[in-house]
């Protein structure tokens, strides 16, 4: 599981509910922390993937949102090569030189290590990283699969790169050396190389370029993307939470991906053209499936169909505008028969459900009005979303609650998301 980075803060020290407000809450607290106003603020958000989960790692195709959940980081630059943090939510201090970065393997608190390895990664990468002064806090859930992990790395990496274009002369924003391609990978690598968590591009991918009211698709080989409006009418996104660790998240997560690496170097025996399992079509799947073990045949299956599910969502929303209302409705319906074949194939193919998720999602399937209902996240707990209509939310609350809560003894977090914009620097 990836180690817990920042506590949900919105329930600990009164985060505020709007974006600008928080902004405004993080500045004041780095005025308590060190004495005088930051220079800036950077805020990335979190994400709710909507259909497309485990797929991005295969090189294949997501579709997520960004969450107005943020992590955001009030920062000052220092004249010399000191980084000076404060973890506001779990009330830690963490410093270190940039000429002498700690190991993470030494006494540096699990928090730290995304931003020990972004000022690593930035500095291997050439680019000029300045000693800052810093409070981090946020109410992205933690350990809930909402990327809490990737928005702290982006909203870091941000925070260096800004502070190193900082020059005191002018009022107008700096202008950063690095595209957000090339930002996206380098904090996906720092989950790789200091969290020892092979994620795919997704979550830094999302937190950076998310758009309000519009989910992204994602090439997650080319990281060619498109923004597709949403257009879900009289319908929102409700996010239930579990509340159960993910401990398992972290090895088996790092399991399926070898499932699906050993499927594909089998298969290239007869399609030898094919370099992930977004190459591979369901019919050829389907002309060699039996070549493969039960296990890697139902990983690999479950990969290929969920490309296709994501093409098929996309192309359902991507009409939506020309549709008559009752056609609008009915694509509508299809998409959330999408998100619930999803579901399906990563609980009984891709075996990555657990009984509390299962029982969220049938709760919510059961519930008239709500037309989807999926896992999101690595899985093995964490959260579910939903797409419900609005004339029902309150007895969608209320029934989860009971329900869930009768099932298992663990009273849910459900969260009713706006689709957010991605990251952005706020400068005082």
């Amino acid at each position: 599981m990836k180690k817990d980075v920042l506590r949900e803060a919105s329930n600990n020290i009164g985060f505020p509910e709007n974006r600008t407000q928080r902004v405004s809450f993080t500045n004041q607290k780095f005025k308590e922390t060190f004495g005088s106003p930051s220079e800036f603020v950077t805020s990335a958000p979190g994400r709710v993937n909507l259909i497309g989960e485990h797929t991005d790692y295969n090189e294949g195709y997501v579709f997520p949102v960004a969450i107005d959940k943020h992590v955001n980081i009030a920062a000052r630059k220092r004249p010399d090569r000191r980084v000076r943090l404060h973890a506001l939510d779990v009330n830690d201090f963490y410093e270190f030189c940039l000429d002498t970065l700690p190991s993470i393997q030494q006494d540096a608190p699990a928090w730290s290590h995304y931003l020990i390895g972004v000022a690593s990664l930035l500095q291997a990468a050439g680019k000029k990283v300045s000693g800052i002064d810093a409070v981090i806090t946020g109410d992205v859930p933690i350990g809930a699969g909402l990327s809490s992990s990737a928005a702290l790395s982006v909203s870091t990496a941000l925070t260096f790169l800004t502070a190193s274009s900082v020059s005191g002369t002018s009022d107008s924003a700096p202008q950063l050396e690095i595209d957000n391609k090339e930002l996206a990978r380098l904090c996906q690598q720092v989950e790789h190389e200091f969290v020892g968590v092979k994620c795919g591009i997704m979550d830094q991918t999302i937190s950076l370029l998310g758009q309000e009211n519009q989910a992204l698709f994602l090439d997650c080989r080319s990281l060619e993307h498109e923004h597709i409006p949403l257009n879900l009418a009289t319908h929102s996104i409700a996010i239930c939470n579990t509340k159960v660790k993910r401990e398992l998240a972290a090895s088996e997560y790092n399991k399926r991906r070898a499932e699906c690496e050993k499927g594909i170097a089998i298969l290239q025996q007869w399609l030898p053209g094919i370099r992930s399992l977004r190459d591979i079509t369901l019919t050829d799947f389907k002309k060699y499936e039996e070549e493969l073990p039960t296990l890697t045949q139902k990983r690999c299956r479950y990969v290929i169909e969920e490309n296709t599910r994501v093409l098929d969502a996309v192309a359902v929303l991507k009409t939506r505008h020309l549709q008559t209302a009752e056609e609008t409705d009915e694509s509508l319906i299809h998409f959330g028969r999408l998100m619930n074949a999803s579901h399906n194939g990563l609980r009984d193919d891709y075996e990555v459900s657990c009984r509390e998720l299962d029982v969220l999602t049938d709760i919510a399937r059961n519930i008239t009005g709500v037309i989807g209902s999926r896992m999101t996240g690595a899985g093995f707990g964490g959260c579910t979303v939903n797409i419900v209509h609005e004339d029902v939310l309150e007895t969608f609350q209320t029934l989860v609650a009971a329900e869930y809560y009768k099932h298992t003894g663990i009273e849910p977090e459900i969260y009713l998301c706006n689709v957010s914009g991605g990251a952005q620097v706020f400068f005082f």
